[in-house]
């Protein structure tokens, strides 16, 4: 069958059409899109997720989660941590580890125009988030001498963009053939009434990156998965660009996972409260899951134990390690993961391609979730850590969540890395440090700052600690 007779059987002949009414390189472009799409997985999502009602049931059956590893409260839970932690570093010193920053996202809410990675969100340096976290991922590997490649999960609309930062800075110091970019898919937007994919120029769909669960794909897609293999990485660590206060690759959650046996596992912090719209670890007809806040039951969100604490508390921060032999079963003549909508405002051209601005939500994108492969796992983890040391997002420009909430998070746990050095910190009226920077190949933590700081080291104002010689 020709395209366009593809198109109207799958009941998009508006897009046939459009294909029709071009001419030369906008009708080729149009084109290439159209052959690209996979019209029998769009019929599927929009039977499901517009004319149906499939995605938006609560989850039955949600239960507490099980065998949460708690932060080490007493001393043998304090040795538990220690062996688990030298477990860790066996696995990056034998290279079985690979690290995937996810990084697709726009800078949009932040009012920053092109990849978040690119926001500079230091208070001192100004540096920028990839710079930060590519010196985390330089700093592990000559701490334990470890292979560590960075793979940099990028979309479309950031790719190249993305690659052409990490050349223009050499990769911030990292060896060019160990930074890996992988692209995750694109699925077309469609309206929210009838189904039809729409347009956002007469010659171009409009189309939104498949969410992180695309990963996944991206990574077998790519040969990133043979690659692994070949390269003896078995576990792969997973975070967002943006966080700038997690230990990435934290050899005492490695360590846990791998002593655990587990497929997959997840770091999470205690919620603050019911109605923090963070997603939670539980337990889902049996088996482990995340649920998202929006689909927790406010009588479940809110429900205590008899201590007062939140029995749903287990926060998830994004963060995971999935085993590679997971990973490709999940796959195997394509992803398994369940596809999920949102109702966005998408502006677009109409049948006539005139344009339109709506006021309101007007479609339907879909998206799959890394999250979402956790019932899949034969044995699963959940490792809990402490905010004020992993997870301070920057997500919003103002408000919670925000550039100036990282910063000032990041100046305290900077603080507090000093003062357990033996080093006073300057403070404010309101109690704040003032603005402190620790290059991550200083140190990682405070036992490495204790070793890393100059004889005589004083904080008498905003301070920056750079990389050490030769770093």
């Amino acid at each position: 069958m020709s395209l366009a007779g593809d198109l109207r059987a799958a009941g998009q002949g508006h897009l046939a059409d459009a294909l029709e009414r071009l001419e030369g390189e906008a009708r080729e472009r149009l084109r290439a899109q159209l052959e690209a799409l996979d019209l029998a997985l769009v019929a599927r999502l929009v039977d499901g997720l517009v004319r149906g009602d499939a995605d938006q049931a609560a989850p039955e059956a949600i239960e507490p989660p099980e065998g949460v590893v708690p932060i080490p409260r007493d001393e043998a839970a304090r040795a538990a941590e220690r062996e688990a932690c030298a477990a860790g570093e066996e696995l990056l010193r034998a290279g079985r580890v690979a690290a995937v920053l996810l990084a697709g996202g726009q800078g949009t809410r932040l009012g920053f125009e092109g990849p978040k990675g690119a926001f500079p969100f230091a208070p001192i340096t100004g540096r920028i988030l990839f710079d930060h976290h590519a010196a985390k991922i330089a700093a592990l590997r000559r701490r334990h001498g470890a292979a560590l490649p960075l793979y940099v999960l990028t979309s479309p609309q950031n790719d190249a963009e993305t690659r052409t930062i990490f050349a223009r800075h050499g990769h911030f110091g990292l060896a060019p053939e160990s930074v890996r970019f992988v692209v995750q898919g694109t699925l077309p937007a469609v309206d929210r009434e009838s189904g039809a994919i729409l347009r956002e120029a007469p010659d171009r769909l409009a189309l939104s990156p498949d969410g992180h669960g695309g990963l996944l794909p991206a990574l077998r897609a790519a040969g990133a998965l043979e690659q692994m293999r070949a390269e003896g990485v078995t576990t792969i660590f997973t975070f967002q660009v943006d966080n700038p206060l997690l230990r990435v690759c934290r050899p005492e959650f490695l360590g846990h996972h791998a002593r655990a046996g587990a497929e997959m596992s997840t770091i999470v912090v205690r919620k603050r409260a019911p109605e923090e719209k963070m997603g939670v670890i539980a337990r889902v007809g049996g088996r482990t899951a995340m649920v998202e806040y929006s689909d927790l039951p406010d009588e479940l969100a809110a429900r205590r134990d008899e201590r007062g604490e939140l029995v749903f508390w287990a926060g998830s921060i994004a963060v995971h390690a999935i085993e590679v032999d997971l990973v490709e079963r999940l796959t195997e003549g394509g992803t398994r993961l369940p596809f999920h909508r949102a109702v966005k405002r998408v502006p677009h051209v109409d049948d006539a391609d005139r344009p339109v601005d709506p006021a309101e939500p007007n479609a339907v994108k879909f998206e799959t979730f890394l999250f979402d492969a956790l019932p899949h796992a034969e044995r699963t983890l959940t490792l809990e850590a402490a905010r004020e040391d992993e997870f301070s997002p920057i997500k919003n420009a103002e408000g919670p969540d925000s550039p100036a909430t990282a910063r000032r998070d990041l100046n305290r746990m900077c603080a507090r890395w000093l003062e357990r050095c033996g080093v006073s910190v300057p403070r404010g009226d309101d109690g704040e440090p003032v603005d402190i920077e620790i290059d991550p190949r200083r140190a990682l933590d405070a036992d490495e700052l204790a070793a890393a700081l100059p004889p005589g080291f004083r904080v008498e104002g905003p301070t920056a600690l750079g990389p050490p010689d030769g770093a």
